[in-house]
């Protein structure tokens, strides 16, 4: 079985994923989503098309 992760989003509205037993790195929060490492990754793709820094997109 493949670890339990998650999808952890920073003030930049860029996405990534972190074993869902770990604290965030500072600077992260939780997305909402947690699943297997492709789901979640899956699940990124789907949200964050355009993958620049919000900063950047403005």
């Amino acid at each position: 079985m493949d670890p339990v992760v998650k999808v952890v989003v920073n003030d930049e509205e860029q996405y990534s994923i972190w074993p869902a037993f770990r604290t965030n790195a500072p600077g992260w929060r939780d997305e909402g989503f947690q699943g297997s490492e492709k789901e979640c990754l899956t699940h990124i793709a789907a949200i964050w098309p355009d993958i620049r820094p919000a900063s950047l997109r403005e």
